[in-house]
């Protein structure tokens, strides 16, 4: 159901199919054609109510969020509502900016001439977004289309319902619908809008439905951002701050939406001799942090879902995994309700070890010494995210030089998403294409090539009839040779 308000009676459901979805990209291309979406002011004002939005409703949205997850109101605001805001100050900060051509210099060849690259709107996009981050994930690639001038369809999760339906409505309020729409619904309103040609798809999510998402976009040739996961390991060395290691471990995992998140540690390695001290500390400020009793605190997300819930669980009652427990492992399917749980050496073709776990379940892989870490992570698919804890610069540049990932964070969790100067993606099975900061309005911009000549300049050279001479000279510009023009030129040999 699109963003505009629709009202349905029993005599009349209002079904989005593949014509309503049709209907909806006909009228936002009108709209990029108008030329509506492409000026600075018409960005400048949609970013503005983005921000006047949350300003407004941060109440509505940190309650959406509880609906659906048992969110915190903390992790609300730090992860979802405050990086927003901070990604669309950025974008009104240097729009402007951004929206310049580039100069750049031209060759011998082409002279006199002068070059640019001219950031253009890609036209109607698409923006599929995940129910863990359902506000931040949502919001943040649709602040990137509009500062690059396209018209949006934003389809939010479905199983994050509350926070989908709070979206739509205030899209609806807030935002140009003439270029900016949410569509709501499941699999077949998603099938609908696939069906459709858009000039990108911004989908985050897992891999399968980012199988289908690229085969889908491939039929009109339209390109893709795929922001997937993948299991994102944590190398933990002997010389570190244990203290600091355990408390940041537990952030990056628990502590965000507990376990529920694409970058968060997914596994642990540490040495043989190293992993009972790294374990004590783990479980020491787990307890401090969520009581005696995890299941009760307030602090904790819940799982999204019965179906995660039963994956979850699922993962643990593999008999070769449920021996393995050493902290947590209690549940309360009422709730849906997982505790902080830690396996010790799981495994390695046990199913919590080849899955994405995304959840509260931690396994912990203990090797003989802490460079074979290196090898059990390369010969693995490419995590979105590579954690390594050490005070070793060596080992620091090993890892940084060894391992693939989307990115890779020493000494701490999860942070270098803060950083918008760095690029979020994944490389391999953990996505392809990136944003946050000026990465996002590439992502939605296509770099134009222009080239400037005047009438002045014209080398007879490159017109027929051709001579010895006139490939001389020809040779000579396109080798960039002074000397070699003038010795042409001159009929030298």
């Amino acid at each position: 159901m699109a963003s505009e308000d629709v009202k349905n009676s029993p005599a009349a459901t209002v079904v989005f199919d593949t014509v309503a979805a049709n209907s909806l990209v006909k009228e936002l291309r009108s709209t990029v054609i108008a030329g509506k979406t492409k000026s600075y002011e018409w960005r400048a004002s949609q970013l503005k109510s983005l921000l006047k939005m949350v300003e407004d409703r941060d109440k509505e949205i940190c309650d959406a969020l509880f609906s659906d997850l048992s969110k915190p109101e903390t992790e609300a605001f730090i992860h979802e509502m405050a990086l927003m805001k901070a990604s669309c100050k950025l974008a009104l900060k240097k729009l402007k900016d951004w929206m310049k051509p580039e100069k750049v210099k031209t060759t011998l060849g082409t002279f006199p001439s002068s070059a640019e690259i001219v950031p253009e709107p890609l036209g109607v996009v698409l923006i599929i977004s995940a129910w863990n981050y359902p506000f931040l994930l949502s919001v943040d690639p649709v602040i990137g289309a509009i500062a690059a001038g396209n018209a949006v369809v934003l389809k939010p999760s479905e199983i994050a319902p509350a926070m989908s339906s709070l979206l739509a409505k205030l899209f609806g309020e807030y935002l140009d619908n003439s270029a900016i729409k949410v569509v709501e619904g499941a699999v077949p309103e998603t099938s609908a809008l696939l069906e459709q040609k858009w000039d990108k798809i911004f989908y985050t999510g897992n891999g399968r439905v980012g199988r289908v998402i690229m085969a889908a976009a491939a039929k009109h040739l339209t390109p893709v951002v795929l922001e997937l996961g993948g299991k994102c390991p944590v190398l933990v060395d002997s010389d570190i701050d244990l203290t600091v290691t355990a408390k940041r471990i537990i952030s990056g995992k628990w502590g965000c939406n507990n376990g529920q998140t694409c970058v968060a540690p997914d596994y642990i390695i540490t040495t043989k001799n190293y992993a009972p001290v790294l374990i004590d500390s783990i479980k020491h400020h787990l307890v401090k942090f969520y009581g005696e009793d995890a299941l009760n605190s307030l602090d904790l997300s819940r799982v999204v879902s019965s179906n995660h819930f039963a994956r979850l669980t699922k993962l643990l009652d593999d008999d070769r995994v449920s021996g393995k427990i050493i902290h947590g492992g209690q549940t309360d399917k009422s709730s849906l309700k997982i505790a902080p749980t830690i396996v010790l050496d799981a495994p390695e073709d046990s199913l919590i070890m080849n899955e994405e776990i995304f959840g509260p379940l931690l396994p912990i892989i203990t090797v003989n010494k802490i460079e074979d870490g290196i090898n059990f992570i390369n010969s693995r698919p490419n995590p979105l995210a590579a954690y390594l804890f050490t005070n070793k610069q060596q080992l620091k540049e090993e890892f940084v030089s060894n391992v693939s990932a989307g990115g890779v964070l020493i000494n701490d969790i999860s942070l270098h998403l803060m950083v918008n100067t760095l690029p979020f993606g994944g490389v391999g099975d953990s996505g392809m294409g990136a944003y946050h900061g000026k990465f996002s309005f590439d992502a939605f911009s296509h770099k134009k090539a222009v080239l400037h000549r005047s009438f002045f300049g014209d080398a007879p050279a490159r017109y027929p009839p051709y001579t010895p001479g006139k490939l001389r000279l020809l040779k000579a510009l396109l080798d960039g040779s002074i000397l070699g023009i003038i010795r042409a030129l001159f009929g030298w040999s």
